[in-house]
């Protein structure tokens, strides 16, 4: 480390973490938050999701098998900056077509390396995640560098998905010798490349759609079913999207929401969203099905949930409903489904991206509330 240069990573209590420069040199902002993944590092920074986040990656040694093109889940790297301790020097996989840091400064991703993820980690855990800087090659003083990480917005109230989604619909078809049974109108909050690719190859022909289409645009294509994806910011924010999952609510129309999703469902539900103190993020994150009483390991990048009752059914508007997955670290609500109408949410994904595949059946529940909507899930989970 040499020839690189001092880099601070600087939190909004004012704790500050030194190490050095690595990726592009400069400043960056975000709300920082920890992965505990250890690996999928090229799927993470490429997940829309993670806009406006500055990542901390648990696992000490980064960047191993390089980059390439085809773990990309979208066309960018989206994380505001990238936290490390060791990086890889050397990319060592057959699939690899450039190293992780040539990617970022490409990308143009200040990042900082040398730190002690543990401790940062830990306080991160203890204190909740919280408004961060990274300074490399910098003259402020650690003082200006706290003010300015304190000018910072916060995640709450923030609506970020416009900054994401698609900027006009395009469709995935099932691939050759898979048979089209359904059409599904997704709506693009920050949409996983992977994912409409998992539901195509169910037989899916997924049209995907940017956050701004109206139920009467969705109406008039006609789907089977409507997807509401994963996404960045504050589901509380999202009151138009919250009305448009209403409406599809009263047109009986199936539903499937993952992620952010889940939560604008649940928020469509009348029951309220909170931030968590430091969130779920990574793929190792385990979670219950309390319809079958299976345990998965899956994949999750979400610092809000739903406050919705657990104990027993809910009663809403739209009819009856109940809590189906619970995550077995701190008891938070991790899935929904209606009993009167077709609808079903859960806060992960199921895409698989990069792993792993517990939850993968979830699509084909998807389509099979589509096969037989008035039936509702409770003959599905039978």
């Amino acid at each position: 480390m040499d020839n690189k240069a001092a880099a601070f990573l600087v939190l909004g209590d004012g704790r500050i973490f030194e190490g050095y420069s690595w990726a592009k040199e400069g400043e960056t902002f975000g709300e920082a938050v920890f992965s505990t993944g250890m690996t999928g590092y090229q799927e993470t920074l490429t997940d829309p999701s993670y806009h406006k986040q500055i990542v901390v990656m648990t696992a000490p040694h980064i960047g191993n098998t390089g980059v390439n093109k085809s773990d990309e889940e979208s066309e960018k790297i989206w994380v505001a900056g990238f936290v490390v301790r060791n990086p890889s020097p050397i990319a060592s996989n057959w699939r690899s077509e450039k190293s992780l840091e040539q990617e970022l400064i490409e990308s143009n991703v200040v990042g900082i390396q040398g730190v002690d993820t543990r401790a940062l980690t830990r306080h991160l855990r203890d204190q909740g995640a919280m408004r961060v800087g990274i300074f490399s090659n910098t003259n402020l003083s650690r003082e200006d560098m706290v003010v300015k990480v304190r000018a910072v917005k916060p995640m709450s109230g923030a609506y970020l998905a416009n900054d994401v989604t698609t900027k006009k619909p395009y469709v995935i078809s099932p691939p050759s010798g898979v048979a089209t049974r359904f059409k599904v109108a997704a709506i693009d909050l920050g949409i996983k490349g992977a994912t409409p690719k998992a539901m195509a190859a169910l037989g899916m022909q997924v049209h995907v759609l940017p956050l701004k289409t109206t139920l009467e645009e969705i109406k008039a294509l006609s789907p089977d079913g409507v997807f509401l994806s994963n996404g960045p910011g504050d589901p509380a924010a999202m009151v138009d999207v919250i009305d448009l999952v209403r409406g599809i609510l009263v047109e009986e129309i199936p539903f499937f929401g993952i992620c952010f999703g889940h939560q604008i469902l649940g928020r469509a539900l009348g029951f309220e969203t909170y931030k968590l103190p430091f969130g779920h993020r990574g793929i190792n994150q385990p979670v219950i099905d309390l319809t079958t009483g299976k345990v998965e390991i899956t994949a999750h990048n979400h610092g809000f949930a739903v406050a919705a009752p657990k104990e027993s059914e809910f009663h809403t508007v739209y009819g009856n409903g109940r809590v189906t997955h619970i995550s077995l670290n701190d008891s938070v609500v991790e899935g929904l489904e209606m009993i009167s109408v077709p609808a079903f949410s859960v806060q992960y994904h199921p895409e698989s991206a990069a792993g792993p595949h517990d939850a993968s059946y979830l699509f084909e529940r998807f389509a099979q509330l589509m096969s037989s909507p008035q039936l509702g899930l409770k003959e599905n989970n039978a």
